[in-house]
């Protein structure tokens, strides 16, 4: 059994216990606070990054649509792309809220896109009821929705352009950036600003690991748990399995059915993708029995 405070009295849930975050530390920090305010220590192995997208020239030819008003609906389904479009917007001298028509509404997965959406001053009209995936957005998706831009990394999956595409819908896809392993090349790294905690939050700390540790203190049996955020992520801690006794905990469906098919046992998937339905669902993971 995995180091654990149980029902002590003053304990935290997760007092003792490891987990490994497979993410950068500027993309970490709200799921590290949130992991040290349940107990747990943080360890990152970061085996994700992003880099510009290859072909600027397309993605600009549909980022100029856009501001001119050719779509109904901008459909987002990460953070990331938010931080593509912010620069887009900024190489125009515009900010996000100038540059978007205000009669081009807004679809977003997850409430991390929703949350940048909304800080930048775009109302978001559309986000999955229940689950925060693609297959959750199109379970919502309005009939007659028209002229659709779906700017995405370049490895997306194909379901939500072609339930969009089987909606009635036509559907631009387009690549915003690239998914790759970690350290992007420096040239072409997306730049993504540190992402904060709660305000006043003290400041997280973690502990830093390349593959080879990190693959060692899982066989050891000193990580408990490891958090893919990511079908991607989901791929790469495949490259440094066997897991053993550590337990993956999974952001969501699609990640969880990307490492079930890679042979990955999944212990837990959180209810919501944010740090705290992460925490809890490592306590679910890592819950006697």
């Amino acid at each position: 059994m995995p180091p654990g405070a149980g029902s002590l009295p003053g304990s935290k849930p997760l007092d003792g216990v490891r987990v490994l975050i497979t993410r950068s530390p500027e993309r970490s920090l709200p799921l590290v606070a949130a992991l040290q305010e349940a107990g747990a220590q943080a360890v990152l192995l970061p085996l994700i990054d992003f880099e510009r997208a290859a072909d600027q020239h397309s993605l600009d030819v549909a980022c100029d649509a856009l501001g001119a008003g050719a779509f109904d609906w901008l459909v987002v389904t990460s953070a990331t792309t938010v931080h593509v479009l912010l620069a887009k917007a900024a190489e125009r001298g515009l900010s996000l809220r100038q540059w978007i028509p205000a009669g081009t509404r807004i679809a977003a997965v997850g409430p991390a896109s929703r949350n940048l959406l909304e800080r930048a001053g775009l109302p978001v009209e559309l986000t999955p009821r229940d689950e925060q995936s693609a297959a959750g957005l199109l379970e919502v998706w309005p009939a007659n929705a028209g002229k659709v831009l779906l700017p995405q990394t370049e490895i997306a999956s194909a379901r939500l352009a072609e339930g969009l595409r089987a909606a009635g819908c036509l559907v631009t896809a387009v690549t915003a950036y690239r998914t790759v392993d970690y350290p992007a090349a420096a040239g072409r790294r997306l730049a993504i600003p540190v992402e904060d905690g709660a305000p006043g939050q003290v400041p997280p700390s973690y502990s830093l690991v390349a593959p080879e540790a990190a693959a060692a203190e899982i066989a050891a049996g000193r990580i408990h748990a490891v958090v893919a955020a990511s079908p991607s992520a989901a791929r790469r801690i495949h490259a440094i399995s066997p897991l053993h006794g550590c337990r993956l905990v999974a952001i969501g469906r699609s990640t969880a059915e990307q490492a079930a098919a890679l042979g990955l046992p999944v212990a837990a998937i959180a209810a919501e993708p944010t740090p705290q339905g992460l925490v809890a669902a490592v306590e679910t993971a890592l819950a006697p029995g």
